[in-house]
């Protein structure tokens, strides 16, 4: 495709919104003593949105509150039991996508800590991302 000199496409640029190392004691997991013992959960969570109203107001009220998405990831975490981390993931997309309409694209890493695996293992995890 050939373009006029004198044309410009618009362009829509998308900032990179991030809270990291969130911490959880949850009781999620497949096996019977991770749901009674519970385990501690690490999260990343990563959104991309035109922030542009928000850079020029200076408004949280034109923002992603950081606040209200980490609440979401609290909730998720404290009033649900999963068997698979690929559901917290999922459980939590779907909410900041639902609770934000600017975002267009997240993604969130879920770390189990030293799960009950038979050996030293640091953690396994998850990190999923989706679009709009």
């Amino acid at each position: 495709m050939q373009r006029d000199f004198y044309t410009f496409e618009k362009k829509t640029f998308m900032s990179k919104i991030f809270i990291s190392d969130m911490e959880f004691f949850a009781f999620h997991g497949h096996y019977p003593q991770e749901k009674t013992a519970g385990n501690k959960f690490l999260v990343d969570l990563t959104m991309y949105a035109e922030t542009k109203k928000a850079e020029l107001s200076d408004n949280l009220n034109d923002a992603i509150n950081y606040q209200v998405a980490y609440a979401l990831i609290r909730d998720v975490f404290k009033n649900t039991k999963s068997n698979l981390l690929e559901k917290i993931a999922s459980d939590i997309l779907t909410n900041v996508f639902n609770e934000f309409p600017e975002l267009q694209k997240a993604k969130v890493k879920i770390k189990k800590i030293n799960p009950p695996m038979g050996g030293q293992i640091g953690a396994v995890g998850v990190d999923i991302v989706r679009k709009r």
